[in-house]
């Protein structure tokens, strides 16, 4: 290591921790030549107007080319060109939402989404006070079984430092083919720990469900397409084993699927709305619950949430707190509050584009605020690495 880094550890709790939930595109280096022809081509698949491109001059682009094709000592690839156009054009909009994925970037973007992370040493990761660190570790794989804690900084893997490197790039880092051995050195207390660990294939399903007595506690990770269907699936048991209280537990879910979050809410609101979409190019809409299906609209539900609850699961908990369907404990929640699309493009690309804002049924905006839980408990590093949950032990009591 050619300088001396200075950790500075702090006791910082979950709820205001920052999430880190997607890839933010590369800025593209140059612009290829023909940009013209080329940005026609690319118009209908970013979701632009013919006339938007007749309003353009996209001469400097060419002149930019141009200089580079004739000066730059090396060879300038019309693809790399091309892709370096796409990430600089959508990057230029200076949302960190919006986003332009390459080929492999979709396929990575669709197996985070479906969970199908493949072989790896199950830990969850994001940018906590400035560094990587771990969130917490899945039960029965390597990392947690070796003694890697939750706050952990990740320093190195396989002697390499990447603890200025992104939460995805890091995350791709530690995965590989099932068996293979990495050694991964985390910063804990100001001081570096080496563990040998070896890739085992992960299970990481979308959504589960504990007893305790007559309470059923459901964990939701993530808002996969059949996460709806799942948690419904344990509802219809519920009444069969005795249940009259549940926990949804949404801590750590940084959304999905906004058909699954209707999905679920679904149990709990018959009919009415859960969310209002406001868009400068769609219009207003209103996405309402299904009628029919509220099975646990008078199950008395307390809902977990904390700093990494975002997105999908802030409509989820939002939705709940204003038809007073349950009780909210935790920590004040990301503040996510717009929707992405997802566009496929040619040659296995995809755009993700941010297409409106949401609000909650009674018109409360959450971007940029969050969930302010009902009962406010702090979760901390400590507690999880201590196996200890003051924020189930209060769900559990009220």
């Amino acid at each position: 290591m050619n300088k001396k880094v200075e950790w500075k550890e702090k006791k910082v709790s979950l709820g205001n921790a920052i999430v880190i939930g997607a890839v933010l595109a590369v800025v593209g280096g140059v612009f290829g030549a023909n940009w013209n022809t080329w940005f026609g081509g690319m118009a209908p698949y970013l979701g632009l107007e013919t006339n938007y491109t007749k309003q353009i001059d996209w001469s400097p682009l060419n002149e930019v080319y141009s200089k580079l094709a004739s000066t730059y000592n090396g060879e300038v690839e019309t693809a790399d060109v091309i892709e370096g156009a796409k990430k600089g054009l959508v990057d230029s909009l200076g949302d960190k939402y919006t986003i332009y994925m390459d080929a492999e970037e979709a396929l990575e973007f669709e197996d985070d989404l479906h969970g199908n992370v493949g072989a790896g040493i199950g830990v969850e990761m994001g940018l906590r006070d400035g560094y990587v660190r771990v969130l917490r570790t899945l039960p029965d794989n390597p990392a947690g079984k070796a003694g890697v804690l939750a706050g952990d900084i990740i320093y190195k893997v396989d002697d390499e430092e990447v603890y200025a490197l992104s939460t995805e790039e890091i995350s791709k880092r530690v995965r590989g083919e099932a068996g293979t051995e990495l050694t991964l050195t985390v910063v804990r207390d100001g001081k570096e720990k080496s563990f040998k660990l070896k890739r085992e294939k992960i299970n990481n399903v979308s959504a589960y469900v504990e007893y305790d007595g007559h309470t059923a506690i459901v964990t939701v990770t993530r808002f996969d397409n059949d996460t709806g269907t799942m948690v419904q699936g344990f509802a219809k048991e519920f009444a069969d084993k005795g249940i009259n209280k549940v926990i949804l537990d949404l801590r750590g879910n940084g959304g999905g699927y906004v058909s699954a979050a209707k999905d679920l809410l679904s149990l709990w609101v018959d009919g009415e709305p859960v969310l209002v979409q406001k868009s400068r190019t769609a219009g207003d809409t209103t996405t309402s619950a299904y009628s029919g299906k509220a099975i646990l609209k008078d199950m008395k539900t307390v809902v977990l949430v904390n700093g990494s609850t975002a997105s999908a699961s802030e409509i989820v908990a939002g939705a709940l707190q204003d038809y007073d369907k349950a009780t909210i404990v935790g920590e004040q929640t990301y503040g996510k509050g717009v929707v992405q699309e997802l566009f496929d493009l040619s040659g296995g690309t995809k755009l993700k584009v941010t297409t409106a804002s949401w609000y909650t049924p009674e018109g409360r905006t959450i971007n940029g605020e969050g969930i302010t839980p009902d009962v406010e408990v702090e979760r901390t590093y400590d507690d999880i690495n201590t196996m200890k949950d003051p924020q189930m032990d209060k769900a559990k009591k009220l």
